[in-house]
């Protein structure tokens, strides 16, 4: 049995890079296209969606997704990287900090917010990652960038341990090490991030994540249950269904008019829609196409179907 597109949901072991799951994905599947939804750090664990095959060609849409962490940070401590693994910059008493401050430092990160990322990261700065810079001690300034928080809620503060627990959802391109740092700087102390998993991006769950080292050890029937198909992920895009004819014209690259395409599912995100022929099923997934408003008609932007397949 030979799985050659689709999605799994893998639970990323600490110590580990996304790039090193992709690597392994690769060859236990034996196929040269493989690629993750989304960097965790080697200290952090959790949901780790892995694309493969056509698969790889929708992760620019899961960009959309939701991400929720679950994070403990330490009161009284910076380090260069804001987190646990880097050189320790400052340590300082939280002993004045009580719970009522914490609380009250927590409730500015709701909504909107400017975020300064953090200098050992991979966001670019003139065509070169930040983290190239710092490693080589050179200066360079780093914007603050808007991001969403969605929701943030503490779960436990112990200040005897100078350790708060929390969960955050928040947009793509939030570094939760940031917000532990503002969080530290906005009660006097400092604070850097000691533990972070990934508990949930778009449809991927931690509950539904499959532990790497099962990954590794099963046949790829017992997999099979477990991959799911390129279109689960879009439910942030619309959904729209075209007869057969009108199918073979989108997938080779015709603008179909609004008169021929039903619309089964709108979206408030972004004018872009999951194509279907004839049904909504993921067998009949054709691709994503934009909606030209000036135009009436959907164009092809992403066509992952074929006719032999899906026709």
């Amino acid at each position: 049995m030979e799985i050659l597109n689709g999605i799994i949901n893998i639970n990323k072991p600490k110590d580990m890079t996304s790039h090193d799951v992709v690597n392994i994905v690769r060859k236990k599947l034996g196929i040269k296209r493989v690629g993750h939804t989304g960097t965790l750090d080697p200290m952090a664990t959790g949901v780790l969606p892995i694309c493969f095959g056509k698969a790889t060609r929708i992760i620019e849409y899961l960009d959309y997704d939701i991400k929720s962490y679950n994070c403990e940070m330490a009161l009284g401590i910076l380090t260069d990287t804001l987190d646990i693994t880097g050189e320790v910059l400052e340590k300082n008493s939280y002993s004045g900090v009580t719970k009522e401050m914490v609380i009250k430092a927590f409730g500015a990160f709701n909504g909107e917010i400017i975020q300064v990322p953090p200098k050992y990261s991979a966001l670019k700065v003139d065509g070169r990652r930040l983290y190239d810079y710092a490693r080589k001690g050179e200066d360079v300034e780093i914007k603050g960038r808007k991001t969403y928080i969605y929701s943030i809620e503490i779960n436990n503060i112990d200040l005897s341990e100078g350790i708060i627990n929390f969960d955050v959802s928040c947009s793509k391109g939030t570094y939760i090490r940031s917000i532990c740092r503002d969080i530290g700087e906005i009660l006097g102390c400092q604070g850097t991030m000691t533990k972070l998993a990934r508990t949930a991006t778009g449809a991927f769950k931690i509950s539904d994540a499959m532990e790497l080292d099962y990954f590794i050890n099963s046949d790829i029937k017992e997999l099979e249950e477990a991959i799911k198909p390129m279109d689960y992920p879009l439910d942030k895009l619309g959904k729209c269904v075209m007869e057969k004819e009108y199918a073979k014209r989108f997938i080779n690259g015709q603008r179909i008019p609004l008169r021929n395409v039903v619309k089964i599912k709108n979206t408030d995100k972004i004018d872009k829609y999951a194509i279907y022929a004839d049904q909504i099923k993921s067998d009949n997934f054709l691709g994503v196409a934009i909606y030209e408003n000036d135009r009436f008609c959907y164009k092809a932007e992403k066509v992952v179907g074929e006719i032999n397949e899906n026709i």
